[in-house]
């Protein structure tokens, strides 16, 4: 089978952004984003979806943390698309449960082509509180969701239920649920001679 692997690059104004990736790995990574919450949490995700993951990024942490959370969505997005090419015979779909205490986190995803992200929570929404050493917070885990399904061109829905005071409590178990219901949705099917799509293609 052809490796199925990518190195993207991204330099902005604000941040400087390289991804080598190898989805067909054994969950190794080297990250460093300056955001030691989030290398944690795509440490997660990729030892659990077995994703071999280089993340080098610089940004301007010194006006704030977005851009540089954001722009690491974006390109681990566009380097899983490279990575996937065509996407012949891939299952194309994936879902995964996985607890944390008393959280609960499932992830549904579709690689459709059709970047879409929806966070489903309880009602009254309740945030929590952001990491104490830099101040991420739900609202920065959404963004990174949506720049990641977007340039991707997947699918995803995460529900997390209930969500705690605890921020990595919170958002530990939708990451490992992630990796797992992504490494499902890469597999290739050897039922699956073509494009998993009755339009013959997935863009």
């Amino acid at each position: 089978m052809k490796k199925r692997t990518a190195t993207v690059k991204r330099k902005t104004k604000e941040t400087d952004i390289t991804v080598k990736l190898d989805i067909d790995g054994s969950g190794k990574t080297k990250i460093n984003t300056g955001l030691g919450f989030l290398d944690h949490m795509l440490e997660l995700f990729a030892f659990h979806g077995l994703f071999d993951i280089e993340i080098s990024a610089k940004g301007d942490l010194k006006v704030d943390i977005h851009h540089t959370n954001e722009d690491v969505g974006i390109v681990l997005g566009d380097a899983f698309k490279e990575a996937l090419g065509d996407k012949k015979g891939i299952t194309r779909a994936g879902n995964f449960s996985w607890p944390m205490e008393e959280v609960l986190a499932t992830v549904a995803l579709d690689i459709s082509g059709r970047g879409k992200f929806s966070l489903r929570r309880p009602e009254p929404v309740f945030e929590g509180e952001p990491d104490p050493q830099e101040g991420y917070a739900l609202k920065d885990a959404e963004h990174f969701f949506e720049a990641f399904a977007k340039h991707f061109g997947m699918d995803l829905s995460i529900t997390i239920q209930p969500m705690v005071k605890d921020i990595h409590t919170t958002l530990e178990p939708a990451f490992k649920a992630l990796g797992k219901a992504l490494s499902l949705a890469i597999q290739i099917d050897p039922r699956r001679k073509g494009i998993p799509s009755t339009k013959g293609v997935i863009d």
